[in-house]
């Protein structure tokens, strides 16, 4: 028996098999081999066709179904992660009626600053743990509000992993936790949260049903099984946005428990058993893949936005093409920490919001240039950027959220001896290092409908650790260091 299982990017598409039996990877592809186009009509603005994401969804099936042979009708489940906070809108005949505004797209920040002053901040903190933001009800309101045609033309709005399921089962649905990183559900009042939806002046019949995160939610059409090369009747029995989904499959389920990634942007993820909020709204909670009205499990998600994005820039710039990540860090780990004073603050990828929405800038600081070296300069980055991770991990901490391990994949930042260290040292918490993808943890959640497996629990009990760092004997070293980047940082932010 296998699970099959997809990412649904803004980059690309990955599809993952996965053996049902001992839970390992049999193969991985991408499609397309090149980044899919964003569409930028507008500064601020960004767009995909959801067309092209279902294209690539069927071209990396094929080519999965090609590369393994297997029978597709021995694949009893599909699972779908995708990129949260997109706004699909489609039209009587399921027809997309305008391009997906995508989760990068800022046009709608003036629209959730409105609504917050008009729900009232209290009021939306405690019920929907944000404040509504830059997120898809706010996006469909921008719709409402400068392109009624398109509004009157919707049927239902969707998030990208709903348009996939729907695309594959024909079938409408959406999910608590895909209704809650909308900003669309009450966690006080449990259902779809009435005062967003009457704020903005939106159709509550423009919201899709609701089908259990965990839960046979259609299954494969003939037409969709003829794109794809899957058979008819397969079960789609899992979906959720990237980031709870990336928790789930590092085996981050349960109160206390925390999942972190350190690619373009960082994150930090924590769960906690009942609706937590920060009074100044640096961080984000949403329903978890496991949470229930029974069970409140909800994922504080914190995300950095100049975290790797700031050290690929220091290779692009600095090194010549072909430079490794393992050669910067075998010079970077020539400097002693706090690398002589030298300090990166490296919030360049525009406004951070747990610094309260400022786009202060990428900087370097206390530069000596009789002194300072390029191994100066990779170090400063690599611990700037964790210096930003505990600076986040801090706040969580303030929240009531108790870090004693941090699991993360095999394929990122965390693969920088220096970068795990700092962060695992100043937390105080040991990090494992697991070997995973979104594809695969969508794979194995998606036998837990079909009954393959008992729970999540079961389900992710599998997961391979690699490598586990623990925090370093002699602290002091670290702990000057980041109070001189985190005094920088208070310096910066005052001007």
């Amino acid at each position: 028996m296998f699970l099959l299982g997809y990412d649904i990017g803004s980059s690309s598409i990955k599809a993952a098999l996965v053996d049902a039996g001992t839970g390992r990877q049999l193969a991985v592809v991408q499609q397309p081999k090149v980044e899919m186009t964003i569409t930028a009509l507008k500064p601020g603005w960004a767009e995909q066709h959801p067309e092209e994401w279902w294209k690539q969804v069927c071209s990396a099936t094929r080519e999965l179904l090609a590369e393994t042979g297997i029978d597709p009708g021995d694949i009893k489940g599909i699972g779908i992660a995708y990129q949260m906070h997109g706004l699909v809108m489609v039209d009587q005949n399921g027809s997309p009626v305008r391009p997906s505004i995508i989760w990068c797209d800022s046009r709608a920040v003036k629209i959730g600053e409105r609504a917050l002053k008009d729900i009232g901040k209290n009021q939306c903190l405690s019920h929907l743990l944000n404040s509504p933001g830059n997120f898809t009800a706010s996006k469909l309101r921008w719709v409402k509000e400068n392109e009624p045609e398109n509004y009157r033309s919707c049927h239902k709005f969707m998030l990208p992993g709903d348009y996939i399921a729907f695309k594959l089962t024909g079938e409408i649905s959406t999910t608590v936790s895909g209704l809650s990183e909308g900003i669309l559900w009450d966690f006080k009042q449990q259902k779809v949260a009435d005062m967003v939806l009457d704020t903005y002046e939106l159709d509550e019949k423009l919201v899709a049903d609701l089908n259990p995160t965990l839960s046979i939610q259609g299954t494969l059409t003939a037409e969709a099984a003829q794109f794809t090369g899957l058979k008819t009747g397969t079960p789609v029995s899992y979906r959720a946005g990237d980031q709870p989904n990336n928790a789930m499959a590092l085996n981050v389920l349960e109160p206390g428990e925390i999942a972190a990634t350190g690619g373009t942007s960082g994150v930090v993820y924590g769960i906690v058993d009942q609706p937590i909020y920060d009074q100044q709204s640096r961080v984000n909670g949403f329903a978890h893949v496991n949470y229930n009205a029974d069970h409140q499990n909800i994922g504080i998600l914190l995300c950095i936005n100049g975290s790797g994005i700031q050290y690929g820039w220091v290779r692009n710039q600095l090194t010549a093409p072909g430079t490794t990540y393992q050669s910067l860090e075998e010079e970077a780990s020539r400097v002693s920490i706090g690398s002589d004073g030298l300090v990166v603050i490296p919030f360049g990828n525009g406004a951070e919001r747990m610094l309260g929405n400022q786009d202060i800038g990428s900087q370097i600081l206390n530069l000596q240039l009789n002194r300072h070296h390029k191994g100066h300069l990779y170090r400063s980055t690599l611990e700037g950027i964790a210096f930003s991770f505990i600076y986040g991990i801090n706040i969580l901490k303030d929240m009531g959220l108790n870090l004693e391990v941090i699991r993360v994949g095999n394929d990122n930042l965390f693969q920088s001896g220096i970068f795990s260290r700092t962060i695992s040292t100043l937390s105080g918490a040991h990090i494992e290092m697991a070997e995973t993808t979104g594809a695969v943890g969508a794979a194995l959640a998606s036998g837990v409908a079909t009954g393959i497996y008992q729970d999540l629990k079961e389900a992710m009990s599998q997961l391979q650790i690699l490598n586990t760092i623990y925090p370093d004997s002699e602290t002091q070293p670290y702990l000057e260091a980041y109070e001189k980047w985190s005094m920088a940082l208070e310096k910066v932010m005052s001007v």
